[in-house]
């Protein structure tokens, strides 16, 4: 990574789900995320995405704020706890926004249509939206239970500078395909309250792991179809490696055991992620144990 090429202001976020207890690969995400906006003298925001409302529940909110506490960490703005979330900081507060730039969206022609697919006409399919079908019936986007999808051109390629990988390349075409915009409840979808989340709070910087590296090549070309988001186009990425569980699949939240509590139950200290961090960044473990205190020459290591 090299850290002489980011842009100041620096502004950040840390971006949880309460979908599940937050595993290690949410920790070390916080901490890398942490760790650039403090080094860069940025400010950081929490932000909670809680859209999907089916699947929260108050102790995954509680393990959010317990978490941060538990690695130390601290953030300039955002909820102080979950009562404080919830009634200040909720993505419910903010679907107005959401909707404007839906509204936006759909005056550009042939980019949205309405979708009847429900997940399983698609797992039928292969685990891909049948895009066609549904684009050909061009049904209005007011038809009751229908979700709303962006029309991916077919060979769609989306390039972006990262931070952390070379010069980044999406087939976002054969990745994605056509994506949902709007569920069927009439509520946005994630990759439109993300943009409009990140640009309320003056993002310039996101720090994601590579298995999103899809979702930002989709969020950017969105935000281009659209005058009020067009400044998403100038935030910096940097994508770090994933971390696979115990079985060698991606840690999950969605895949979590009724019997797994998150890292802080499996880890003893939150040496367990600071160590995995160092060794992201190419330093020793050992360099983990001085991280938290950024007491240490890590811009140079980081910028070779």
């Amino acid at each position: 990574m090299n850290l002489s090429s980011i842009t100041a202001p620096i502004v950040s976020r840390l971006a949880p789900t309460p979908s599940g207890y937050l595993h290690l690969g949410n920790a070390v995400n916080f901490v890398l995320t942490w760790l650039l906006t403090r080094r860069a003298g940025g400010t950081l925001h929490l932000r909670i995405d809680d859209l999907d409302r089916q699947r929260l529940r108050p102790a995954y909110l509680d393990n959010i704020f317990q978490t941060i506490e538990w690695l130390g960490l601290d953030y300039d703005h955002g909820p102080s706890g979950p009562e404080d979330f919830e009634t200040n900081f909720s993505q419910l507060h903010h679907l107005g926004e959401y909707q404007q730039l839906l509204d936006e969206l759909r005056q550009v022609p042939d980019l949205l249509y309405a979708c009847r697919c429900s997940r399983t006409d698609i797992q039928r399919a292969g685990g891909q939206h049948p895009d066609a079908t549904c684009q050909a019936q061009r049904l209005p986007l007011d038809t009751p239970e229908t979700a709303w999808r962006a029309h991916v051109p077919n060979g769609l390629t989306i390039e972006f500078q990262d931070l952390w990988q070379p010069q980044v390349a999406v087939p976002l075409a054969a990745d994605i395909g056509d994506f949902v915009v709007r569920k069927k409840d009439g509520v946005a979808a994630y990759q439109i309250a993300s943009v409009v989340d990140d640009i309320r709070l003056g993002t310039t910087l996101i720090v994601r792991g590579l298995d999103l590296l899809p979702s930002t090549a989709a969020q950017l070309w969105l935000a281009s179809q659209a005058k009020c988001t067009a400044a998403f186009g100038h935030v910096q990425f940097a994508h770090h490696a994933l971390l696979p569980g115990a079985d060698g699949e991606k840690l999950s939240k969605s895949t979590q055991a009724s019997i797994q509590r998150g890292i802080m139950a499996e880890a003893g200290s939150p040496r367990v992620v600071y160590a995995t961090v160092a060794r992201l960044l190419g330093l020793p473990d050992a360099a983990g144990e001085s991280l938290a205190t950024l007491s240490w020459g890590i811009p140079n290591r980081l910028s070779s």
